[in-house]
């Protein structure tokens, strides 16, 4: 019976080993951050051209509509474009600078929940880190 003993006693001892070393690796690999709270630092409403056919060596042009959205996440601005589904579509009224935000990012997404709980969806194309202002002496 000894031998059975010490033989299950190794197995529980691998087994919690095991647990704990998988326990450990859990939060490491965490992909899923929470929503972080920031502000709105600017909102640009600007348009992309494209051509859309040449007649007679003149390109015939559409403008199509998007927003440039600057927000500030902890340390970090990021420079976001949100283009429409609609082309008369606008960003919330209560965007505006210095807005409070809550946003989540996700590679390159930004997630930014509005105050009804619906998100919208931004594309960030530039990061810069938020240089710390000098106190005045």
């Amino acid at each position: 019976m000894p031998l059975v003993y010490t033989g299950s006693s190794m197995r529980g001892r691998l087994i919690l080993a095991a647990l704990a070393v998988f326990v450990s690796l859990v939060p490491a690999h965490a992909v899923t951050p929470g929503y972080q709270r920031g502000t709105i630092v600017a909102v640009e409403q600007k348009a992309h051209t494209r051509i859309l056919y040449y007649l007679v060596n003149t390109p015939i042009t559409q403008d199509d509509p998007y927003f440039e959205v600057s927000l500030q996440l902890g340390p970090t601005t990021y420079l976001c474009e949100y283009t429409p589904t609609r082309q008369r579509e606008t960003l919330p009224d209560d965007w505006k600078p210095d807005t409070e935000i809550e946003a989540k990012v996700k590679g390159r997404h930004i997630s930014v929940r509005r105050p009804g709980g619906d998100e919208v969806d931004l594309i960030w194309m530039k990061k810069f880190a938020v240089k710390a202002v000098a106190p005045a002496k």
